[in-house]
């Protein structure tokens, strides 16, 4: 019997998945990653699912990124938000959706989870669980091991692919057993629970939904900018994004688009991007973020559009005219 399990690599889908072993059924795992992913660097990919695959004994690993299907169910999910802009009910679905269909190319016979009753609020309780169930349209294929006992059987259990008896009736969001559990099956190296998503972040929705609101694009490039640096609405509509230290002023350089402008002051101070026309309101930002004096003969690059010019450095303190502060992010982010 072979069953395709959703592997984040932390510690609850990783106990489901040696569960199944230890019930013989080939495990086949299937990982997703995003633009919000935070437990490691974007260009990372998950570490922790790469360590959970070898404690499991090197099981096959799908590994799947979340395109522009995600992007766009998050600027409108049909279930909803959490506290953040976290659509974690649809984000289920949709993962589902996708694993559903891996399953039936491997020819596997059903999907299991490491999801817990009642962990996390919005998408692990009774109600949610049934919604994820009917709108994936695997309703009966979808395991939980650790939750099993107390829901309804599912096709695996009333099947005898699997051994109810041997299923778990974990509840809540206590880590406690499934601690103790990991102990007894040999799993030593799993990541703290603290990870997760950035859009549960209140900080960061505060951002997204501000570039929402003003028009902004569901784009990779778009959800990657929003997490570096200070952002700034500016009068005019603009957007200016100022680096906080000299590797975001890095990345602020390596994601510049030819539309946008970038202003680069060749004293010690942070690199600028700016989305929009109001290069002296970006500039004000610029010298707002200057620690220390600098010289009369001082310059900053201005790149725009594929051409460069030096601008001068002013003498007294440019008025900001208003630039808003948009949301925070934590600096892991960056």
């Amino acid at each position: 019997m072979k069953a395709v399990g959703l592997l984040s690599g932390g510690l609850d889908s990783t106990l489901a998945a040696r569960m199944m072993l230890e019930q013989g059924i080939e495990v086949h795992a299937i990982n997703f990653t995003s633009p919000f992913c935070r437990c490691t660097p974007h260009s990372a990919g998950c570490a922790a699912v790469v360590v959970a695959v070898q404690q499991l004994g090197n099981i096959p690993l799908k590994r799947v990124g979340l395109g522009d299907e995600y992007l766009s169910m998050i600027r409108k999910p049909k279930h909803g938000y959490g506290r953040g802009m976290n659509p974690c009910v649809d984000c289920r679905i949709l993962k589902l959706r996708k694993a559903g269909e891996y399953m039936k190319e491997i020819g596997a016979s059903f999907l299991f989870t490491g999801e817990v009753l009642g962990q996390r609020p919005m998408s692990q309780h009774l109600r949610a669980l049934k919604v994820i169930d009917d709108d994936s349209g695997l309703k009966g294929l979808i395991l939980r091991p650790l939750s099993a006992a107390l829901l309804e059987p599912t096709l695996p259990e009333t099947e005898g692919w699997v051994d109810r008896a041997k299923l778990l009736d974990i509840a809540g969001r206590g880590r406690t057993r499934q601690i103790h559990l990991a102990e007894d099956k040999g799993i030593r190296d799993y990541p703290c629970p603290a990870g997760g998503c950035l859009l549960t972040d209140v900080n960061f929705a505060v951002r997204l939904r501000e570039h929402f609101a003003a028009g902004g694009e569901a784009t990779a490039h778009a959800m990657v900018l929003l997490q570096v640096g200070r952002h700034f609405r500016l009068p005019d509509g603009g957007k200016a994004i100022v680096a906080r230290d000299e590797k975001e002023g890095a990345r602020l350089q390596s994601l510049v688009r030819p539309a946008e402008h970038l202003l680069v002051p060749d004293f010690p101070g942070p690199t600028v991007l700016l989305q929009g026309a109001d290069v002296d309101a970006a500039l004000a930002l610029l010298m707002r973020y200057v620690k220390k004096a600098v010289g009369k003969d001082a310059v900053v690059r201005h790149s725009h559009q594929g051409a460069e010019r030096t601008l001068p450095v002013p003498v007294a303190p440019v008025a900001e005219a208003g630039a808003q502060e948009l949301g925070g992010v934590h600096e892991a982010q960056a």
